[in-house]
């Protein structure tokens, strides 16, 4: 078997994997089944198809939207690699996927075009399902299918359960204002469902999840997509300057409630070293100088000490924390500099602005709040 064939199979063996992971975590989020807990079923697996498969069409026609316009620009790329995520508790089943360029991208614009085109075809899919799933809302009872305890409450159940119980893990999703639009007028007032039942609607919790991927993506930020965007806009230089100052509000935000001066002395002794040894090894990705690097990371937290101490209640979300390290360890913030530096036309500008646009629009502050149950002594 060719190197090339081999690589196709390998493809195939990773979408199909991912497929299947995906539909497991569907079935969980769903209809709370299970496949690491047993007594699961076939027609358990053929639900968690409902959030699978709109989950990855939206996120194979971003992967495609960069293939086909590297095709278009004569830029070797290879098909989607798809990256599943095991059956962990609480997975969404996948990584996401990446193409890999196997030719060097000459110039902002065509640097440009395959950054934007898969953002921008993804996110008019995950339109496409978002219509989709607030039209054909189910009626309000349809809940008590997943929660026959609710029943004996009626509709005004959320008075009742979601107050903190004991050993009850209380999940809420967030709110962007994509999302927020979708519910105030395209959905039906009577149908929408509480945040904290949306996971167990699968249609809306794959468009929901794919915003929240969008709004990664399009981090104007190192050769994310929406790093791709902001250098063809505003060039080298001055990318280099916002994305840092985008990159460091990004962790700040993350960050902020981490570390409380509420939490005792001996905790406070270990996890304070440790969270500015963090933010230190994230923020090398700035490229600056150790002393500078180590003065911006102590900066952030003293700024995200000082407000946790007079406004308790203003916090991250520090899900984010992870992918800012990978970003600022492994991937980069700064974007490499292209062969033929050349402006972008007026229609491309355009496009790069309204992506930029739709970068705020999908930016949810909460994307998933997990409050774990009260003690009871």
């Amino acid at each position: 078997m060719s190197k090339k064939h081999r690589t196709i199979v390998i493809q195939i063996v990773l979408f199909i994997t991912t497929l299947i992971t995906t539909t497991f975590a569907g079935s969980e989020w769903t209809y709370g089944k299970s496949v690491l807990l047993g007594n699961y079923s076939w027609s358990d697996f053929v639900s968690g198809m409902q959030f699978s498969i709109p989950f990855l069409l939206i996120l194979t026609v971003h992967e495609f939207g960069h293939y086909f316009t590297a095709m278009v620009h004569k830029v070797k790329s290879s098909l989607p690699y798809y990256i599943p995520m095991p059956p962990f508790f609480y997975s969404i089943g996948t990584l996401g996927a990446l193409i890999r360029l196997r030719s060097k991208v000459p110039s902002t614009t065509q640097n440009f075009d395959i950054g934007i085109a898969g953002p921008l075809a993804g996110f008019v899919m995950a339109m496409v399902v978002l219509f989709y799933g607030f039209l054909t809302l189910p009626e309000p009872e349809y809940i008590f299918q997943i929660h026959p305890e609710y029943e004996q409450y009626g509709l005004d159940y959320a008075q009742h359960v979601y107050v903190p119980r004991e050993n009850v893990l209380d999940i809420s999703i967030g709110k962007n204002l994509l999302f927020l639009f979708f519910e105030n007028f395209v959905g039906d007032p009577s149908r929408i469902p509480n945040p904290h039942e949306i996971m167990h609607y699968p249609i809306l919790f794959a468009g929901f999840l794919s915003l929240v991927f969008t709004f990664l993506n399009l981090l104007p930020v190192g050769q994310l997509d929406g790093g791709h965007v902001l250098y063809g806009l505003i060039g080298f230089k001055r990318h280099r300057m916002v994305a840092s100052v985008i990159f460091v509000a990004f962790i700040f935000y993350a960050g902020l409630g981490y570390i409380r001066p509420t939490d005792s002395i001996d905790s406070l002794v270990w996890s304070v070293p440790l969270f500015i040894a963090f933010l230190v090894i994230t923020f090398k990705g700035l490229l600056l100088s150790w002393i500078n690097t180590i003065m911006v990371a102590l900066l952030v937290f003293a700024t995200q000490f000082f407000i946790s101490l007079q406004w308790p209640q203003v916090t991250g979300f520090e899900g984010w924390l992870l992918f800012g390290f990978i970003l600022g360890r492994f991937i980069g913030v700064i974007h490499p500099p292209v062969e033929i530096e050349e402006p972008l036309d007026s229609n491309r500008q355009i496009l790069g602005w309204l992506a930029l646009l739709i970068f705020v629009l999908c930016f949810t502050p909460q994307p998933i709040t997990v409050t774990a149950p009260p003690i009871l002594k």
